[in-house]
């Protein structure tokens, strides 16, 4: 193989599961621009992360170069003479999964995500176990609003490379796009378990969790209106933001509600001691523990009542 086809090979664009870390800046860029992302963001580099399975067939030869040539077109943003390099190829007979995606890439940086989306589909037809396309797919399915197929597009790439980074954070994003919280905090999760450093994997994460806490408390108030489990997420909603009169009234109806229901009256309890009411924290808390006899937070609040009663004789 001459020289140049083979360190194509070794670059991004034939993205293959050993390379797409190599590569990573060329496919986020691709990425980026099927989600309208800028130039800095596209930029940043994946994590590193093991070999997978090897690479796919490059053209070999002439065919070879002209390869090279349109991966070094590619990369220098002149697509119109990718396009035409690896139209060359394809005509000459060497229209391998390799060269396919990166005629995909050439299109989706177009925008032109329907061509786009037929070529990944082509390259995956001709080598299955090549991740690259089917993420670059998922981000177009993304942008030509099929949310569905791209999440079933890239749950296949997530399946074949498992710790790949980029492959779990398209499908996160899909899953985000959805409005499948649960399957976005899966993806970040694992994110965040490959490189635990990663400050966006921990925010998406984060961000994750507190959606998909509002879409089960947005369920719940569906379902179950008047139940004491709204209430009292109404009433630790008020405390955040600092409504304590309002706070309080909510845990009443919670515990109206469910007088079995474990929590809160030492919730009530910690709010009055912090109004400076110890009475009244004082009953709340041997109310928690008529309710759960062995619960230590209502205990631990009685002491702490105690010391501040002994500190004023």
């Amino acid at each position: 193989m001459p020289a140049a086809a083979s360190g194509a090979r070794s670059g991004y664009y034939g993205a293959m599961p050993a390379g797409l870390r190599a590569l990573a800046p060329v496919l986020l860029a691709a990425l980026a621009t099927a989600r309208g992302a800028t130039a800095a963001q596209a930029a940043r580099p994946a994590p590193a992360r093991p070999a997978a399975t090897p690479a796919p067939a490059v053209p070999a030869g002439e065919l070879g170069d002209v390869f090279a040539a349109g991966i070094a077109s590619l990369k220098a943003g002149r697509l119109d003479e990718a396009e035409a390099a690896f139209r060359r190829v394809i005509d000459g007979g060497a229209g391998v999964a390799y060269v396919r995606n990166n005629l995909g890439i050439v299109y989706q940086q177009r925008g032109q995500h329907a061509k786009a989306a037929a070529e990944f589909r082509e390259a995956i037809r001709l080598d299955g176990a090549y991740p690259a396309p089917r993420i670059l797919l998922g981000a177009s399915l993304l942008a030509l609003g099929k949310t569905a197929e791209a999440q079933a597009e890239l749950r296949k790439a997530v399946k074949i490379a498992p710790r790949e980074p980029l492959a779990r954070l398209e499908l996160a994003r899909a899953n985000q796009r959805a409005g499948d919280w649960a399957g976005a905090v899966e993806e970040y999760r694992a994110l965040a378990q490959i490189d635990p450093a990663n400050p966006e994997y921990r925010y998406g994460l984060g961000t994750s969790y507190l959606r998909l806490s509002e879409q089960s408390l947005r369920e719940l108030r569906e379902v179950a209106p008047q139940s004491a489990r709204v209430h009292q997420a109404e009433a630790h909603g008020l405390r955040v933001q600092g409504r304590a009169d309002r706070a309080l009234a909510a845990f009443a109806r919670a515990a109206e509600a469910d007088p079995s229901l474990a929590e809160i009256h030492l919730a009530m309890a910690h709010i009055h001691l912090e109004q400076g009411r110890t009475a009244d924290a004082r009953r709340e808390a041997e109310r928690e523990l008529e309710v759960v006899p062995e619960s230590a937070g209502a205990r631990a609040l009685l002491a702490r009542l105690a010391q501040l009663e002994a500190g004023k004789r």
